[in-house]
């Protein structure tokens, strides 16, 4: 058990002590953990320094408070492994199969909703956002089309992704909202290119009023932003993606060596 300093404050010395037994497994990802009363008695703290302890947690991403219900244990951050060959490693499959390790036909982990979801495929106008993909592409705004989509992993949405590309229209069952698959080779498909990863870059954001329903976060929450332009072989850009992730929910790994 970790040593405290004596003026470390007694919520924080009883988050914790907590923060130990989820780690040691006492508490398992999903558990319920006691409820105030029970903290309180065996602690001998009252319940208001259980509540800042377990709110400590919650600003972790160690617990959830659901209202009402009570206090659960997250799961732990999924790992997203991506191998980074410049010798070969070049064809942009997408990230589906990277956030679903265990995916197979869209499904994975037993959860037949977890895969990539259209949402919709809203017209390419004047935002901020549609002005970047145009200017990442090198068209105009009008020659884009658009299309949301959100990953769900363990039946929980993980991202909320947007790609854009220089072809319209898309096929409507392309777009329809709720079609599944990995829209990256779908797109590559509909517009006849092969796609190949030109960059990537990675940048953190605010959750919106959307992307917070999307994902079922607080509005503000910091969300983990990755973007990038994909090309055909001889260097056209054809595809632009801008995908919001929960970071509580995930962690990037770039492995360089072959393990």
């Amino acid at each position: 058990m970790a040593t405290n300093p004596p003026s470390t404050p007694l919520y924080r010395r009883l988050a914790l002590q907590l923060q130990e037994r989820i780690d040691a497994g006492a508490y398992p990802a999903g558990a319920r953990l006691p409820s105030e009363p029970e903290l309180s008695a065996e602690f001998g703290v009252n319940r208001l320094t259980v509540r800042q302890a377990v709110a400590e947690l919650e600003r972790a991403a160690v617990v959830e408070i659901r209202r009402g219900v009570g206090t659960f244990v997250r799961p732990p951050a999924v790992r997203i492994s991506i191998a980074v060959d410049p010798r070969s490693q070049r064809v942009d499959l997408g990230s589906v199969h990277a956030a679903l390790p265990d995916a197979a036909g869209g499904a994975s982990g037993g959860h037949g909703e977890d895969g990539e979801f259209v949402v919709g495929a809203p017209p390419v106008t004047g935002s901020a956002e549609d002005a970047e993909a145009a200017r990442q592409l090198g068209r105009t705004t009008a020659e884009l089309s658009r299309v949301d989509s959100v990953i769900r992993h363990a039946g929980r949405p993980q991202a909320a992704c947007s790609y854009w590309v220089p072809y319209r229209p898309l096929p409507a069952e392309l777009v329809r909202p709720g079609h599944p698959g990995n829209l990256v080779p779908a797109l590559a498909r509909a517009t006849g290119v092969e796609l190949e990863y030109d960059w990537r870059a990675f940048g953190a954001v605010g959750a919106d009023l959307a992307d917070a329903e999307l994902l079922g976060v607080p509005p503000g929450t910091a969300l983990l932003v990755r973007e990038g332009v994909s090309c055909t072989p001889d260097g056209t850009p054809a595809l632009y993606v801008r995908r919001r992730i929960d970071g509580s929910r995930a962690r990037f790994v770039l492995r360089f060596r072959e393990s």
